[in-house]
This record gives structure tokens, sequence and C-alpha cells, in this order.
């Protein structure tokens, strides 16, 4: 049995350090790798294809290029005339990471620009997932017709995936941030928010109230993940824990998204929550040994 899967969001220009004072190029973003870590983890059964804007300049090419050969479908990409990609470079100290972004102009931020666009995309697929950072790079007008069609999708029946993934620099103001990402899971029926975000930007005091929190929104299943305390699985019964997998921390980024992408994965095909949570739990631990947002294929067969 298969499907049809869709992530919606940003995928930027990724430049980091690659030694001599030169730079490396690359192409990630929360929703793509996520998108990335469910194909390499669903069977061929299931198509993957990812929703953004790109423009019609060389890079744009080269990231649809690369997201094709990846076996992450296309064809739901918005081509905007004139404009680009948006890009972030990493910055490392004493193993450290911070980051540069530019990403004002992105033509990611006009991905549901067009509603009918939108809508034939989302009508096309069984599951779609999206994110925080999804909601606050769009104008009003533009979140509006994506949440619109996120709660259409859930109650016609497709399973809606959210992480509010939260980040504040991306919004204009705390309110409004809460207030769009309580939106945001309001629209979905499985939300899956990393307990530190949850604590620090809402005030939840513990795993408990965040889950509380969201099942007071309307939320179905939730999954809450919390770094190395694991993750805690509610779908409709008593709360699970997870552990998570012991790992040599090489490199944190994208151990949510991948997380995210092999939960998803694992659950569409099993139906099992906890099982599928403790799956990502040991892809999330291949990924942070290794350096990088995606990681090849190959490296996690195991």
């Amino acid at each position: 049995m298969g499907g049809r899967f869709l992530s919606i969001g940003e995928c930027m220009v990724e430049l980091s350090q690659a030694g001599g004072g030169l730079l490396r190029k690359g192409f990630a973003g929360d929703t793509f790798n996520t998108a990335w870590y469910a194909r390499a983890c669903l069977p061929a059964t299931w198509s993957v294809d990812y929703l953004t804007g790109l423009g019609d300049d060389v890079v744009s090419e080269e990231m649809i290029a690369f997201m094709a050969g990846a076996g992450v479908g296309t064809s739901a990409i918005r081509r905007i005339a004139g404009r680009t990609p948006g890009l972030y470079m990493i910055h490392l100290k004493n193993g450290e990471r911070s980051f540069s972004y530019w990403r004002d102009t992105s033509a990611a931020r006009a991905l549901a620009a067009d509603a009918d666009h939108l809508r034939r995309a989302i009508e096309a697929v069984d599951v779609v997932y999206f994110s925080g950072i999804t909601l606050a790079i769009l104008p009003v007008a533009d979140l509006e017709t994506l949440l619109s069609e996120l709660r259409r999708a859930k109650a016609s029946g497709k399973l809606v995936a959210f992480d509010p993934n939260i980040r504040p620099r991306l919004w204009s103001g705390r309110e409004t941030m809460l207030a769009t990402i309580s939106d945001g899971a309001r629209a979905a029926n499985l939300v899956m928010p990393s307990f530190d975000d949850e604590a620090t930007h809402f005030g939840d005091v513990s795993v408990a109230a965040t889950m509380n929190r969201y099942h007071g929104l309307g939320v179905e299943k939730i999954v809450v993940k919390n770094g190395e305390h694991g993750a805690t699985v509610s779908f409709g019964d008593e709360p699970r824990l997870v552990p998570a997998v012991e790992a040599k921390v090489v490199d944190t980024t994208s151990a949510g998204d991948s997380f995210n992408g092999a939960f998803l994965a694992r659950y569409l095909v099993t139906g099992d929550a906890v099982e599928a949570a403790g799956f990502g739990a040991a892809v999330a631990a291949r990924v942070i040994g290794e350096h990088g947002a995606l990681i090849a294929y190959e490296k996690l067969v195991e």
C-alpha cells in the first residue's frame, strides 16, 4: 500500500566552511530536510513531493535538480520570474554553529500566493507536512490562504502534520508568533513540537503541559521531542515515553527534522506511533553523528 506525501516550506542555499577561506554550497531547510528523510525511509510505493517557491535563475535550477536527484518530486514547486532562493551561511567558532540569513526576498515567500495551485497540490496527496517556519515567512494574506487549505485537508480526512519549529527572529512580534503557531496546530491533526521551544516561548513547565495545550487546541496526535530525554507519544491513549538512542554527537543540525521524516515514514507504513518514535530516534541518532543537515541515504541503511 502506498500514498503521496507533500512537504511545504522553504529550501535555501546553504554555504558552509570548506577550509582555506572557501565555502561549500548545499541546499537545506527544515521542511525539505524532513522530506529528504521521509523519502529515505518510505517504501517506493509512496511518493514524496515538495512545495515551495523558486525563481528562474541558475541556482533555482540547480536546487530542483538536487531535489529530483534525491527522489523528491518537484512538480508542485511554483516558479516565479525574477525571484531567487533564500541563502544562509554557517559560521563555526570553537565547535559552535551560528548563522547569517539572506531570505527577505526569497521566492519561497510566495509559495501560497496562487491559491488554485496550492489547492490542487494539497488535494492530490494523502499526507501534508508543514512547520512554523513555513508560516513565518508568508505575507498575512498568503498565510491565511495556506491555513485555510490545511484546515480543509484536515476536514477531508488527510493526515496534516505540523512541527511548530519556533524561530522568533522570523516573526514580527511574540504575540503574533504564538497566536499563529497555535492556528497552525489547529489546522493539523498531528503536532510534533520540541519541548525546549515550547518551554521557552509558551512557558510550558513540563512535557505534559505541552501535550495538554495542544490537545486543548483540538490536536488528536502529538509527539513531543525532548532531545536526550526521548520523545513522548500521545495518540488518544496514555502518553508513552520513547527513549532517545545514544549517539556520538558531531552535528545536531536536522536532528528534529530527521526524526520527523523517519517517524512519519514508519507511522504511515505501520500505524504504530510508539514503534515509529523509536525508529525516528534511531535515524536522528545516525544523523547527528555526521556533518550536515542531509546525510547520504546509504548511511541510513541500518
